[in-house]
């Protein structure tokens, strides 16, 4: 744990597309949440290295909520926090386990094909949406 907190961000870099993508959202005035399985310790640092951590209305760590995902209990926390319902909630997630979560709250899900799948195409999953960027976003919301 030591390790990971001396170097949680220094080799860390934003796919491309994410900055655009929340821009694109929070300039359609929706509310934007980052909901994470790690630990508070290592999501906040991370998210301010990288200069994005004040684009998000709420963030919820894997240590926010007594469950994490794939439980649907951080995304309906979320969802809570920003007074939002869950039917009215997309999830973009890059894993299974995203689109598990996803599903078991009653959001939609979209996924971008980068995540930790272990070789496994996310499209098996059944994400409402495959996206190659966040920046592709604008296209779900035409």
């Amino acid at each position: 744990m030591k390790l990971y907190a001396d170097n949680t961000s220094g080799r860390s870099r934003l796919y491309p597309g994410v900055v655009e993508g929340i821009e694109f959202l929070r300039g359609e005035g929706l509310k934007v949440g980052c909901v994470t399985n790690k630990a508070e310790a290592f999501t906040v640092p991370l998210l301010r290295d990288m200069g994005i951590y004040d684009k998000f209305d709420v963030v919820v760590s894997g240590d926010t909520t007594p469950k994490k995902k794939p439980d649907p209990m951080p995304l309906l926390y979320a969802a809570n926090q920003l007074g939002v319902k869950a039917e009215d909630c997309m999830m973009v997630g890059d894993s299974m386990h995203d689109v598990e979560a996803a599903r078991k709250a009653g959001f939609q899900v979209a996924c971008v094909p980068y995540g930790y799948n272990h070789g496994v195409d996310i499209r098996e999953a059944g994400p409402d949406a495959v996206i190659d960027s966040l920046a592709e976003l604008k296209n779900l919301f035409k």
